[in-house]
């Protein structure tokens, strides 16, 4: 069979958009902040994002990093049952953010083994933009052996992975960053309109760098970038003991 030119341009098409993939495994992830994009989120590896799963905050930042990652491509969203009862996905609201939810692909996992495995296979497929792997509450899985394995997948691929770790415990893990990520107050807009979701973002843990740098970021749909949040006047509250207790409070170590 003799394929016509059209399809051998689609196929040298489709192989041209992986094979670049692939060779952007490690490049930086541009949010459009020059912290964040200094802190060593890149492509081809494994992130942590802890946060509060009664706020929504860590699962929104979550969703815009994987927006920033995928340069239009599709995004993968995996879930564990315990998470996707706790807080189902909400369509319009990922299309304010700017997630298109025509490109994200969700499934759910009915644990957290099963949601290592989903992970693994999907960073099998180097067309995808990122992914994000949601679950909820205490887990030993996510240690050194589970996250080594989806560590090696995302270098084979080049597809970032974001564990998103809601009301959890950090352990010792092979992930590239660790992050606490919290809801912060925004700015109304004139005539009163709402703000930009801003965010209190935290980096924990960076293999390859220092860490404990802090920002309050904004979020600028239209734009799709994150902004220096204006000053807002409101005080961070600060769990007994510092910064260690509130990361403590947060069930993060």
């Amino acid at each position: 069979m003799i394929d016509s030119p059209a399809s051998l341009a689609d196929l040298r098409g489709l192989v041209a958009e992986m094979e670049g993939r692939v060779q952007g495994r490690g490049k930086g992830v541009s949010t459009g902040h020059r912290g964040l994009d200094a802190a060593g989120v890149v492509r081809g590896r494994v992130h942590e994002l802890f946060g509060d799963g009664g706020s929504g905050a860590a699962a929104g930042f979550a969703a815009l990093m994987a927006l920033c990652a995928a340069e239009d491509a599709p995004v993968v969203w995996l879930r564990t049952d315990a998470a996707a009862r706790r807080a189902p996905l909400y369509g319009p609201g990922l299309a304010a953010l700017g997630l298109d939810p025509a490109a994200c692909i969700v499934a759910q996992a009915p644990d957290e083994a099963a949601l290592i495995a989903a992970a693994a296979d999907a960073l099998r497929v180097a067309a995808l933009g990122a992914i994000i792997a949601e679950s909820v509450g205490r887990t030993r899985v996510f240690g050194l052996t589970g996250t080594r394995k989806l560590t090696l997948a995302a270098e084979a691929s080049g597809v970032p992975l974001f564990l998103l770790r809601l009301d959890a415990e950090a352990a010792p893990s092979a992930a590239e960053t660790r992050w606490h990520i919290a809801a912060a107050p925004s700015q109304a807009l004139a005539a009163d309109a709402p703000g930009h979701p801003a965010f209190d973002v935290e980096l924990l843990r960076r293999r390859a760098g220092p860490a404990g740098m802090r920002w309050r970021v904004e979020w600028d749909r239209d734009a799709r970038v994150f902004r220096e949040a204006p000053l807002s006047g409101a005080m961070v509250s600060v769990a007994p003991g510092g910064a260690a207790g509130a990361r403590r409070a947060h069930g993060v170590a």
